[in-house]
């Protein structure tokens, strides 16, 4: 999560430009401010409010290259003992988070590791990780245990060990199946290691593999994506994720990009498709999957059985879950108040150095505010369900929002059901897109969504 931009109008979000529009949070993160760091502490010192889950996100920042489109916290020139202090002191955050008021005697429900590439650590590593984070945190029932990989960090022994470990959901970066297009994008692996490590993960028998994939790289086309489409079938995994390729700030193509706009006459290095045209491979990919047996679960993934595909880590969080976020400028939510950490490495080791919990700026978001937000996350899935809403607030979503949703029905973008709202697939494709007039008036003109 980092530097999000929306469009002043539709219209200009058709080319795509520098920023981008994907909602991953609300309020926006340029509203969480460090003068807000107290009402974070407290809710530390409280008990949880009753019936909330609690979940454990670990940042690991190491990469074996960035990607160009890449504008994460990660770092790709670590030595070995930096990465071993990194991974001591993500230990000693997790004991501080763990010692608050607001842990004790929780269970875990979710644990999310992920990065960066949680898999570029080596099996010594992940195993110290792993054993010093079940000393600290009760995860014996947790639902789901998330792991993300590269490929290409991945050995049979190092997949072995994350099973043994207890891992449930095992998610690939694939994001392309052709290499040229890996490598035009600055993807470090090629699609030899990406069907290696996938053989390996089913043979383990992982409870859920999930594989990512872009719509969009730099290079796609029709043709090619016809073909990514169809490979990723064969597969078979038990989730695909396809995201809308986006040109956020301080990327590899961003900088290109703006280097392209600032000195006429100069020509890109390569081109992302319009949003128009993104759609429409989402659609087909959607379409394809689900004559394949698949069922489109939200605006960015299909699932082979809903029944045993669940996503514990998104569906919990997004219904406003209590989660620890450790590492480098990783995100969280305390008992209703967003934080985010230190989001350099000096920082951040600095804190914990100190034994101080290394937060940054935080938002206490109200009740209202808590209503909204879960509004338009869960929207993303496709549908809302008014019941859900008005036991868990006291609020109906169709008549809090009725003119907003009357102009997504009326646009052909939604349709009332019995019991609540459902997206038709134009708005699915396009929701990000569609959510800002469901924002308060102070948080819709803004220019970073950051």
């Amino acid at each position: 999560m980092s530097a999000h931009h929306i469009a002043d109008s539709a219209d200009s979000q058709e080319r795509t430009g520098l920023g981008n529009y994907f909602v991953s949070n609300y309020p926006p993160f340029s509203f969480w401010k460090p003068e807000n760091l107290g009402a974070a502490r407290e809710a530390l010192q409280q008990a949880p409010r009753p019936e909330t889950p609690l979940g454990l996100y670990l940042h690991i920042p190491f990469c074996r290259k960035r990607c160009k489109f890449c504008y994460f916290r990660v770092y790709t020139d670590k030595k070995a003992d930096d990465i071993e202090s990194y991974v001591q002191a993500l230990e000693k955050e997790v004991e501080l988070w763990m010692q608050s008021s607001l842990a004790q005697n929780r269970e875990v429900q979710y644990i999310y590791f992920g990065g960066g590439t949680p898999s570029f650590l080596s099996v010594s590593q992940l195993e110290r990780l792993f054993t010093r984070v079940k000393r600290l945190v009760n995860w014996s029932a947790a639902a789901e245990i998330t792991f993300e990989c590269e490929p290409g960090t991945l050995q049979r022994q190092k997949l072995e060990m994350l099973r043994q470990a207890g891992v449930t959901r095992l998610s690939l970066g694939v994001e392309n199946l052709t290499d040229s297009i890996l490598q035009e994008n600055g993807r470090a692996h090629l699609s030899e290691e990406i069907y290696r490590a996938y053989g390996w993960a089913k043979d383990l028998g992982f409870p859920q593999v999930n594989i990512d994939l872009i719509s969009g790289m730099v290079g796609e086309t029709w043709e090619n994506w016809r073909q990514v489409t169809d490979k990723a079938i064969e597969m078979a995994p038990d989730c695909v994720t396809i995201y809308q390729m986006e040109l956020p700030y301080n990327t590899v193509f961003s900088k290109e990009l703006k280097m392209v706009d600032e000195t006429p006459g100069l020509a890109p290095t390569g081109t992302v498709a319009d949003w128009p045209t993104k759609r429409a491979w989402v659609d087909h990919a959607f379409t394809r999957m689900e004559q394949a047996g698949y069922s489109v679960s939200s605006a960015y993934t299909v699932v082979k059985d809903p029944l045993k595909t669940q996503f514990v880590y998104r569906d919990s969080l997004w219904r406003g879950a209590d989660m620890f976020g450790t590492g480098v400028a990783s995100f969280g939510h305390v008992r209703g108040v967003h934080v985010q950490n230190l989001d350099t490495w000096e920082n951040w080791m600095g804190a914990l150095d100190k034994g101080e919990l290394p937060i940054s700026r935080a938002l206490a978001l109200t009740d209202h505010q808590r209503f909204v937000r879960e509004a338009i996350l869960l929207v993303k899935t496709g549908s809302w369900k008014s019941a859900d809403f008005i036991a868990r607030h006291g609020k109906d979503p169709l008549v809090e929002f009725k003119a907003q949703v009357e102009d997504l029905c009326s646009k052909g973008f939604a349709e009332k059901v019995e019991g609540g709202l459902q997206l038709t697939r134009p708005g699915l494709l396009q929701i990000d897109k569609l959510l800002p007039p469901f924002f308060e008036p102070e948080f819709q003109q803004f220019k970073r969504y950051t």
